[in-house]
């Protein structure tokens, strides 16, 4: 509940600011941060009340459970008295199907069963009746049934009576986030989501679930098919190499992900590179703006879910990223996906990438018709790498070149307009104006009060044919032992 009130917190705090918002441009960027909000703050008051319909009145948890550190599924076994209805076997399936809303439905569970004697013993009608099991929350008494089941219940003559039902509970009938309530302290958060990467969830944990992160790690593998492995992150993304330290709290330690992201396979070693699957859809509208013969250059490529599917629409590429590992995949993914002949990859700063290999080649490529891309993906600096472009080609030659490239880059803002905070680091980048010749997209909140954002632009010709000495390099990445370059197949 703690979670809803937060979320309603943060959109009120929106509208106020929606309200003195001056320009139209702000009132669309708060517009948008409003209903992503509010999108997130309805899934997640979804989320609570499928959680309470399927816990009040069925599973209270033994108290033994409570601060479990090492996890005992036996001690999660329960007795629990059910409310269930009698119903002949010749009309069982289409009393079920009418009574489909209001029966117990409970993972492991089978909704109908045979009905006992007193004595434990089956009943000697057994073979003509069974019980169908009722959601607690939706029957009490005989006269709980809505109109609709009432009226079925008579058409096929089952007596509208209620009977009680001894029903075990076991652990496997428990939902996750059930088993992590009752353990974790009272009143405190509890959390059983993830990001999934192939075989990998990832989690975030807060400090007080850290005791007991070995059992979280446990049940997130009992309770998701084809988890095999669960890792939290233990600090934050190296700007670097874009990765991060975490820990194996349960399963194996095979950390080599395969994925499938918009029809395109990959394969990472994902404690070594850096992989986002929220970022799918961004991916997407990048690839969608893109045709058969563009050139796409992609500053920070990482294992490229961009690069990659860039590929297979027929563009060529040029990919880069500082990590070697993430060089290695690269390449890797470029060969699984049979486009390796349509990406030349370099394992370089992106600084000297755009200022050796993308210099080299933006000539000729402006020279011709097909358009030309630059994406930036690293949202933590991306932004001041744009300064790279000043004075990248010189004097502008006598015969002016009209084909300027579109970029895409990308940047986190903890401001409360976060299109005019991006736009305005781009300028200073830059040292000209955007106004009127750029557009920005919210990508996805990252946190309370941070945005990811997509500042789109064509390439001014005054920044690229600038004569104006370059800064020094305050925001290189450090460079690795060795720059690669790796050609495309001949």
């Amino acid at each position: 509940m703690a979670a809803g009130w937060r979320g309603s917190g943060r959109l009120l705090f929106l509208l106020q600011k929606y309200r003195s918002c001056v320009s139209l441009s702000q009132k669309v960027n708060q517009f948008a941060r409003i209903s992503l909000q509010f999108s997130t703050l309805v899934q997640s008051q979804k989320a609570m009340t499928d959680h309470s319909q399927t816990d009040v009145g069925l599973y209270k948890p033994p108290p033994t459970v409570r601060g479990m550190t090492e996890l005992d599924r036996a001690a999660f076994s329960q007795i629990v008295s059910v409310p269930a209805i009698r119903i002949p076997t010749n009309v069982l399936n289409k009393v079920v199907k009418s009574l489909k809303k209001v029966a117990l439905q409970r993972p492991g569970l089978k909704r109908v069963v045979e009905e006992h004697s007193e004595d434990g013993n089956k009943d000697s009608s057994e073979g003509e009746h069974r019980l169908l099991l009722l959601d607690t929350n939706s029957i009490t008494s005989a006269d709980s049934f809505g109109s609709e089941e009432a009226e079925a219940l008579k058409a096929y003559g089952v007596p509208q009576e209620i009977q009680k039902y001894e029903l075990k509970l076991t652990y496997e009938n428990l939902k996750s986030e059930e088993i992590l309530r009752a353990v974790l302290p009272e009143g405190q958060d509890v959390t059983s989501g993830f990001s999934r990467v192939g075989h990998i969830a990832h989690m975030n944990l807060r400090d007080h679930q850290l005791p007991y992160r070995k059992l979280i790690g446990q049940v997130i593998i009992d309770k998701n098919p084809g988890i095999t492995c669960v890792v939290n992150k233990t600090n934050t993304i190296d700007s670097t190499y874009r990765n991060f330290q975490m820990e194996v709290l349960a399963g194996e330690s095979n950390m080599v992900a395969k994925v499938r992201e918009n029809g395109v396979f990959y394969e990472f070693d994902f404690s070594h590179v850096y992989w986002n699957p929220r970022l799918s859809t961004e991916h997407e509208r990048i690839v969608s703006l893109l045709q058969r013969g563009d050139t796409v250059v992609d500053v920070f490529a990482g294992v490229g879910p961009f690069a990659i599917p860039a590929a297979r629409r027929g563009c060529e590429v040029l990919a880069n990223d500082l990590n070697p590992e993430s060089f290695r995949w690269l390449q890797h993914n470029a060969k699984l996906n049979k486009v390796d002949r349509n990406i030349t990859s370099f394992n370089m700063d992106g600084r000297g990438f755009i200022r050796g290999p993308v210099q080299e080649r933006l000539p000729a490529l402006m020279k011709g018709s097909q358009k030309i891309h630059v994406v930036m993906n690293l949202p933590a600096l991306a932004l001041e790498f744009l300064d790279a472009f000043r004075g990248l080609l010189g004097p502008e030659p006598d015969q002016s070149l009209d084909n300027l490239p579109q970029v895409h880059c990308y940047g986190f803002s903890k401001e409360d307009d976060a299109q005019r905070d991006v736009v305005a680091r781009a300028e200073a980048s830059l040292k000209t104006s955007l106004q009127g010749q750029c557009s920005v997209h919210l990508v996805r909140n990252v946190a309370p009060n941070k945005e990811m954002m997509r500042v789109s632009f064509t390439l001014p010709r005054g920044v690229l044919y600038s004569t104006h000495t370059r800064d020094s390099d305050v925001s290189e990445e450090p460079n690795p032992k060795k720059q690669k370059c790796e050609n495309p197949t001949d």
